[in-house]
């Protein structure tokens, strides 16, 4: 059974944002800074760029709540 806490601890980690990722060209983990690339019906689509050499590192897709999408 979950408990009012239990599910407000869940919420907290719902949107994870990226501080580094490995860069192929730095040959290291970089710091990286997310950019919108896209609104989609259901979400947003990021691109994590590599801080240092501009490179796209990876991409991350947040969805919309059932309650935030509009008929």
């Amino acid at each position: 059974m979950w408990l009012s806490s239990d599910i407000e601890n869940h919420r907290q980690y719902e949107d994870f944002n990226a501080t580094a990722l490995y860069c192929s060209k730095c040959k290291q983990a970089m710091p990286v800074r997310d950019r919108l690339l896209l609104i989609l019906p259901d979400g947003e689509l990021y691109e994590y760029i590599c801080q240092r050499c501009g490179s796209s590192v990876g991409t991350k897709k947040t969805t919309k709540s059932r309650s935030e999408l509009s008929i």
